[in-house]
């Protein structure tokens, strides 16, 4: 299994879609899923690029950034 699409060259992810399914790896320019045998399956749908970015959205109103609070330093010229 390449890590890399054969058609545009970029970056596979891996995306379990269900349980019941074995993982598939999308390219994020392709929109293509393919398999552990790199054949490509299918694209991916209009709902599943909406889901995605519905969670996305969701991830980043719930989670709380637990970084370092900048603080302007006082009294240095």
């Amino acid at each position: 299994m390449s890590l890399f699409c054969k058609q545009c060259k970029s970056r596979r992810l891996p995306v379990i879609l269900s349980e019941s399914e074995k993982t598939m790896w999308l390219c994020e320019n392709c929109k293509n899923f393919a398999d552990i045998e790199d054949v490509i399956i299918r694209e991916q749908t209009d709902e599943e690029i909406r889901e995605n970015r519905r969670k996305l959205e969701e991830f980043e109103n719930t989670t709380i950034a637990q970084g370092e609070k900048l603080v302007r330093r006082k009294g240095v010229n």
